[in-house]
């Protein structure tokens, strides 16, 4: 008896459904039967139905494992970022991975301690005044020529030719009509005065020294309208106001009163219309009070710098 061949290629391979290039054995063809009566083999539908739910919980773990190494790499090269931006330092063991925010950030003194600053004020500005109302303070040295310098004098455009001074310790004899009382009584220690002409005009300023301003303001208070110092003539300067009518001017700063006397030389009596005249004697006065408040001044700076 002739043995059954298998076809060639040697014996029959064992067929495997999820195997690469493995055939089924051919069957010979049956007419199907629904109730899987006759001689034909139908599948075996639940081992199908297994073998393709394995199958695909194989996929499903692949992909998951794949995502999961995906996740892996994606941190990493996100954690060698963080490391190389901050200069390839290595975190400690044990710090935190998280960087701080803008308001965790503590800048640390230099001296490792926070600077305090005692608060300051300046000391405030010396008072000019202070030093013109006593002579405790006015040490400032003082004469006619310190007080009215130079051989002239500019006021607003208008030149006036400085002529004679003269400086007195008795005050009433350079004062005349109620003038002379008022200085008197309240202790006047000094008289200087100066005469300045422009033209035919010329004025002569006296300037009464106190012990204190109390004392300079009081003996302006009690002058009046006679109250006149005299005016000084000489060196060039004709006699004036000797018996015309002048215009005068009554005032005080500090523990200084001063006062202007101004008129014609020719003799001429000084009336409203006079303009010149006014003038003149409102920029001598003027002048006046501009150089005692300027040696306040001057005192008060000193003693700031030295101070």
């Amino acid at each position: 008896m002739r043995p059954m061949s298998f076809g060639q290629g040697g014996p029959p391979q064992q067929w495997d459904p999820w195997k690469p290039n493995s055939q089924q054995p051919q069957q010979p063809q049956q007419p199907w039967s629904g109730d899987g009566g006759g001689g034909g083999q139908s599948p075996d539908w639940a081992a199908l139905a297994d073998a393709s739910e394995a199958r695909a919980k194989r996929r499903r773990l692949l992909f998951i494992g794949g995502g999961a190494l995906a996740t892996v790499a994606i941190g990493t090269a996100v954690a060698v970022a963080v490391v190389s931006a901050n200069g390839g330092d290595q975190a400690s063991p044990g710090a935190s991975s998280q960087l701080p925010g803008a308001t965790d950030v503590a800048v640390p003194s230099p001296t490792g301690t926070v600077p305090s600053f005692a608060p300051t004020s300046a000391p405030p500005p010396l008072d000019p005044n202070d030093f013109i109302a006593s002579a405790v303070k006015d040490k400032a040295p003082l004469s006619p020529d310190i007080l009215f310098p130079g051989t002239q004098l500019t006021m607003g455009g208008t030149v006036y030719k400085k002529g004679p001074t003269a400086d007195t310790g008795n005050c009433a004899s350079a004062a005349r009509a109620t003038l002379p009382k008022a200085l008197t009584d309240n202790g006047c220690t000094r008289l200087i005065r100066v005469t300045y002409t422009k033209d035919d005009v010329a004025v002569t300023v006296g300037v009464a020294v106190f012990d204190t301003q109390a004392q300079a303001a009081k003996a302006r208070g009690q002058t009046d309208g006679k109250s006149i110092v005299k005016s000084l003539s000489g060196g060039g300067v004709k006699d004036f106001c000797s018996g015309a009518v002048c215009r005068s001017t009554r005032n005080a700063l500090g523990r200084y009163a001063y006062f202007t006397l101004a008129g014609f030389t020719d003799g001429k009596d000084v009336t409203e219309k006079d303009k010149a005249v006014f003038a003149t004697g409102d920029d001598l006065q003027e002048f006046t009070f501009r150089q005692i408040r300027r040696r306040g001044e001057a005192q008060a700076s000193a003693a700031a710098q030295a101070g």
